[in-house]
């Protein structure tokens, strides 16, 4: 459950709690599944099985063949690996690189590295974004024109803000200028129709509820992709990753993608009323800013910025009164660095709350903490802001 005692409420669902049922199927596998899948004897057999029920289950979630599913380790890893085998694919064609100024480090952090390494800055570019987070896509066409170009990036909508990316125009995009898209669906599957706009798609299990330590890469027939390295042996089972994941947690996750499917238009439709009243109740305060798209948004997540206020005092405050939610803004006591997300954005960087709703079958509580907590906004942004003497309305 999404609360851990009565009176508290967790509100930062990135990553979440499981599908209790996920659970139960997890613990199970354990017994069922342990064997490695690769060995030849009875046990790896029935392992082996398991995982492909697995894939065929995701598969068919997100429709696609069982053999264009592969694994990662999490989910950032399938993100930097899908972008890596776009790359190495096309080494002998050009190493220029183009993603959002909103991707995940995953992306970002990288691509910069190469960028750096080569002595070129050039291999890698930063498309800007709408004050919304939305892309700027006559700037991603023109990036995508520049020769020597090999792959994109571009996530299905921002985990940090909300805001859903023109992934069909951005990737028609792609397709005339002869570039792979790899699409980042880390904070929307099970949240959102999984996209079909992409030529290799990466996410992470917990999205939707599901284990930790799995990510998910499609790649579809036809992409050019290969991870650098020798063949797998064991590459019918493990895919084009040679990452061949642990069976219970293939199982847990193929078993949370089910529950999901079931519930998701309706949990949705929830969330995104509960959001609303999030963002009105945030918009109501003085020298508050809500950002993100209002409409064209994911159901389930909202962030705002308080002026006169440090973001990581909002949530020591919020914690205090019972609510487990994040900050927006990256700034911690070890980087002291602000979030690039907001700061692409053209928005405060400081003074940052996001809230990340959790599935409801985990949080069955979730309208009325959301209720307790947009109560609580403004005594807890007063109550910082009076701290370091800002002034008063």
């Amino acid at each position: 459950m999404a609360s851990t005692s009565p009176n508290r409420a967790i509100l930062d669902a990135s990553p979440g709690p499981m599908d209790p049922v996920a659970r139960q199927t997890l613990l199970a596998a354990m017994d069922a599944g342990w064997a490695d899948p690769r060995r030849l004897y009875a046990e790896a057999s029935t392992a082996r099985r398991l995982l492909d029920q697995a894939r065929e289950v995701l598969a068919q979630g997100l429709g696609v063949r069982p053999s264009e599913v592969a694994f990662a380790p999490d989910g950032p890893t399938a993100v930097r690996w899908a972008m890596e085998g776009l790359l190495h694919a096309a080494r002998r064609r050009g190493a220029r690189t183009v993603a959002s100024a909103v991707e995940h480090s995953a992306v970002l952090a990288p691509g910069r590295h190469r960028a750096t390494t080569a002595g070129d800055p050039s291999l890698f570019v930063e498309v800007p974004v709408q004050p919304s987070g939305a892309l700027d896509l006559p700037a991603w066409n023109a990036a995508l024109q520049v020769p020597g170009t090999v792959a994109a990036a571009l996530q299905q909508a921002n985990g940090e803000v909300g805001t859903m990316q023109p992934l069909e125009d951005a990737w028609d995009a792609c397709r005339r200028a002869g570039v792979p898209l790899v699409v980042d669906a880390q904070a929307c599957l099970g949240r959102t129709g999984a996209p079909t706009s992409y030529d290799v798609l990466a996410g992470d299990a917990q999205s939707w509820a599901g284990p930790g330590g799995l990510g998910i890469l499609v790649v579809p027939e036809g992409t050019r992709w290969a991870l650098p390295g020798p063949p797998d042996p064991d590459g019918a089972l493990s895919g084009p990753t040679r990452h061949t994941p642990w069976v219970p947690l293939a199982l847990a996750a193929a078993e949370a993608w089910q529950q999901t499917g079931a519930t998701l238009d309706a949990d949705a439709r929830e969330a995104t009323a509960l959001v609303d009243a999030l963002r009105a109740a945030a918009a109501a305060l003085p020298d508050t800013e809500v950002v993100g798209d209002p409409v064209d948004r994911l159901p389930h997540i909202v962030t705002f910025s308080a002026l006169y206020a440090d973001g990581e005092a909002i949530v020591r405050e919020f914690d205090r009164r019972g609510f487990a939610v994040a900050s927006g803004s990256a700034c911690t006591a070890s980087t002291l660095e602000p979030s690039h997300v907001l700061a692409a954005m053209g928005a405060l960087t400081h003074g940052n709350v996001r809230v990340t709703l959790p599935l409801l079958r985990v949080a069955g509580g979730r309208s009325e903490d959301v209720a307790r907590f947009a109560e609580a906004i403004p005594a807890v942004v007063a109550a910082v802001r009076a701290e370091v003497g800002a002034p008063r309305w």
